[in-house]
Order: structure tokens, then C-alpha cells, then sequence
């Protein structure tokens, strides 16, 4: 296995839980790529792209991982906070009266353009994947505009809730992945676990057997029969499974379809006090908005703050680009007063006691996915070579799981320990 990221490791979770003995390469000192735990003087810090959802199948599906004892997880306020004209309201998904009541009064188009959006996401919440996945496939943006979704609605609301989950201020994301996004929203919570989101691959990692995951090992080069390394020489091997970003395992598998990516950047400070008191995702519908949304992570759970209040938020597309390395990142300063001003804007509090904890960047954050987006790439590249990760799928963590399990599905077929594909028809789920 090259590469102890989310997909990586459930692969070889599911390989050794057939009986095969399986040895994870990582070049990095952790585990959990792009969703490592982090932390800085103390304090835990997610990055901006990684919020889980409970209505992700695979989380229970593939090592039974979601329930309270595994991560843990704390939920998101159910409707969310959005911030437009200087005004701030709150909406969300049907399942809540709250929301259902910030709905009712916040500008985003008539009394039955506020009835018809939660009629439109109970209707989604209800409705199978496969037919989702039938629907004719545009960008997200011609979709809601063809569906006659009124501009207020779509601004005021579904264009910064799927900016914040999507990654794509554009809104050039696959119609059918939208409707996937926003049905899982509709059915179930945004969360993330009490120890952070990097929970998520430890949990998964303490359950392969010991001395499974090596770190600090880069491999060079692969063949079906073992891999090479930088400095530790040859592995050899019956199968590899490349489970890398996309840019690393086309550095490997050369010809693997290269996804373009949303850059991403998430600033940290630190305030006395919780500018709102409670886990709400903030969004900005402003447009041209520098921040696309923030939270308070220490409002999910205590632990993420050893004092005072983490708030997290994240900078997309442009502006994220000016830093082209991590080091610009860290280092990166420039952009942090403007930052600072957009969230005094969006709490509506004074920031100019905050103090400024970091900046993480990732210009490969999520896999771009516009249409028409292929949602089960092929796991398999010839016998005894096979690849996964989010760029196989789905940009989301359901995507990285699924395609864990459909890569070491496949490896196990053809050794003949898996006579048929354990699939499920809401495996897609986004």
C-alpha cells in the first residue's frame, strides 16, 4: 500500500481483515494526508475542507466507524448562519424548525420561494441516489438556473451552503454531485469528532494489526510485484495499491486521469470569547467574499481550544492562490488584516483583539468535479496494480472511503477471496 491516507487505510483495514498480511508506505511522519491531525501551541486545527456528514454511509459501512464510541462526534447547529447586505439569518435543511423558521424570514425570494426551497430539499432528502444519478448533468450553476430557482434563493442561500461544502465559489460542479451534496445535508448533520477531524484515519489506523503502517518512506517508482523507495531500498509484494493524491499517483501511474483542484486556505485565530457561542457554520453571500465560511471549533468541543476560542475560516479559489507553497502559507501575513475585517463583518463583534494562531494551504486541497464527473473510476489498473482516493470518486470523505473499499474489493477478486462486489445502491452518496 502506498500512501496512509483515509482511502489508503481502509483498503488495508479491509485487506487484512480477509487474512492477507499488508505493509503501508508513508512518506509523511502521520497518518491521514491532507485530513492529518494538526496542532499548533496546543490547538487542534481542521482544516476548512473537512466536514463530515452523519448521513454518509460509508462511515458505519466500512469499520463500523460514526457511532459515539469510535468518533465521537458532535454535531453543527442544524441550520446555518448566512451573512448578505449586512444582514444575518439563519437557514438549513427541512428536518429543523429553527431552521424552518429563519427560512421563513430571511431574504431569499417570497414567502413561496422560501416554501418551495424547503420543499425542494425535503423532496431530495427522499429521493433514491440512482434516480438522482439519471437526472441530466450541467454545471451546478445552469442546473439551479434551469430548475427556475429564484436568483435570491440561490445566492441568498445555495450558493454559499455548496461554496462551503463544494469548494467551488463557481458553482462549476457537476449538477448530479450538487444534488447528492445537498441530499446528504438534507438528510442528515454536519459534524465533526470531539478529537478533530484527524480522528477519522486514526481510528482507522488502530485497528490494522501492528507494524502495518511504516512512515517516513517514500516510494519511487511501482511495478505489480513490489515498489521501489527512496531510501529503503526494494518492497516486494504480491499487489500494490496506490492510495496517494491524484498528482502523486500520476507521478506513479503515469497516464491516471489528472483532476483539476480547488486550492484552498484556512486562516486560525484565537478570540477570548466565542462570537457566537455555539457550533454554526458562517457563511458569506457576499459577493466577491473573501471568506467563504467559518466556524468556532472550540464551540464543537472544548478540546480543540486549551483556552480561549478557535475559530477557523476558510479563503477559496484566488485568493488562496497567492500562496503557492506551504512556507508562503505559514509565512503568508499579507492577506490576514482583510480576513480579520470580513470576520468582524460576519460576527458582527470587534476582531482587533484577536489573535492571529496560523494559516494552513493546500493548492490541491479537494479534486475538481465538473461535468460530466465519473463517479466510480476505475480501482483497477491491470492485475496487481490498483489506485484510490477522492479523485476516484467523490472530492468528499464518503468519496475516499468508497473507493478504499472498491480498490481492495477488486484486489481481492482477483486472488479469488472475493467472488462478487459489495456494493449498495447509495454507495455514491456524495
Amino acid at each position: 500500500m502506498v500512501g496512509a491516507g483515509l482511502a489508503g487505510l481502509v483498503a488495508a483495514a479491509r485487506l487484512s481483515a480477509h487474512g492477507l498480511s499488508v505493509t503501508v508506505l508513508e512518506a509523511a511522519d502521520k497518518v491521514g494526508g491532507r485530513m492529518a491531525e494538526q496542532e499548533h501551541d496546543g490547538y487542534r486545527l481542521d482544516h476548512g475542507t473537512h466536514l463530515l456528514n452523519t448521513a454518509y454511509p460509508e462511515l458505519r459501512r466500512t469499520l463500523g466507524l460514526g457511532g459515539p464510541e469510535d468518533l465521537e462526534l458532535r454535531p453543527l447547529s442544524p441550520d446555518v448562519m448566512v451573512h448578505s447586505d449586512g444582514r444575518r439569518y439563519r437557514v438549513g435543511a427541512p428536518t429543523s424548525a429553527r431552521a424552518a423558521f429563519g427560512a421563513a424570514r430571511a431574504p431569499i425570494g417570497r414567502p413561496w420561494d422560501r416554501a418551495r426551497l424547503g420543499a425542494n430539499l425535503a423532496r431530495l432528502a427522499a429521493t433514491p441516489v440512482d434516480r438522482l444519478l439519471a437526472r441530466p448533468e450541467r454545471t451546478t450553476a445552469d442546473a439551479l438556473r434551469e430548475r427556475g430557482i429564484p436568483a435570491a434563493t440561490v445566492d441568498g442561500f445555495l450558493r454559499p451552503l455548496l461554496t462551503a461544502l463544494l469548494s467551488d465559489p463557481a458553482l462549476g460542479t457537476s449538477s448530479r454531485v450538487a444534488d447528492l451534496v445537498l441530499r446528504g445535508y438534507a438528510r442528515g448533520g454536519l459534524c465533526l469528532p470531539a478529537r478533530g477531524v484527524g480522528a477519522v484515519p486514526l481510528a482507522v489506523a488502530e485497528r490494522l494489526p501492528a507494524g502495518t503502517v511504516r512512515l517516513g518512506v517514500r516510494v519511487t517508482a511501482i511495478a505489480a510485484n513490489g515498489v521501489e523507495t527512496e531510501r529503503h531500498g526494494r518492497f516486494g509484494c504480491r499487489a500494490v495499491v496506490v492510495a496517494t493524491d491524484a498528482r502523486s499517483a500520476g507521478e506513479l501511474l503515469p497516464g491516471l486521469h489528472q483532476p483539476a483542484h480547488h486550492p484552498v486556505t484556512t486562516y486560525y485565530h484565537v478570540a477570548e470569547t466565542s462570537p457566537v457561542a455555539e457550533p454554526v457554520l458562517v457563511l458569506d453571500a457576499t459577493p466577491g467574499a473573501l471568506v467563504s465560511h467559518t466556524l468556532v471549533l472550540s464551540d464543537v468541543h472544548r478540546s480543540y481550544a486549551p483556552s480561549g476560542a478557535l475559530v477557523a475560516s476558510t479563503v477559496l479559489g484566488r485568493a488562496a492562490e497567492t500562496h503557492t507553497t506551504e512556507a508562503e502559507a505559514e509565512a503568508g501575513k499579507a492577506a490576514e488584516p482583510e480576513v480579520r475585517r470580513s470576520l468582524a463583518r460576519l460576527y458582527d463583534t470587534d476582531t482587533s483583539g484577536w489573535r492571529f494562531l496560523t494559516v494552513r494551504h493546500f493548492a490541491d486541497a479537494l479534486p475538481a468535479m465538473p461535468p460530466p464527473h465519473v463517479f466510480r473510476r476505475p480501482v483497477r489498473v491491470l492485475h496487481g496494480l490498483y489506485v484510490c482516493g477522492d479523485h476516484r470518486g467523490t472530492s468528499t470523505v464518503q468519496g475516499a472511503l468508497t473507493s478504499g473499499r472498491r480498490a481492495a474489493d477488486a484486489l481481492l477478486r482477483d486472488l479469488g477471496l472475493l467472488r462478487s462486489p459489495a456494493t449498495t445502491p447509495d454507495e455514491l452518496a456524495a
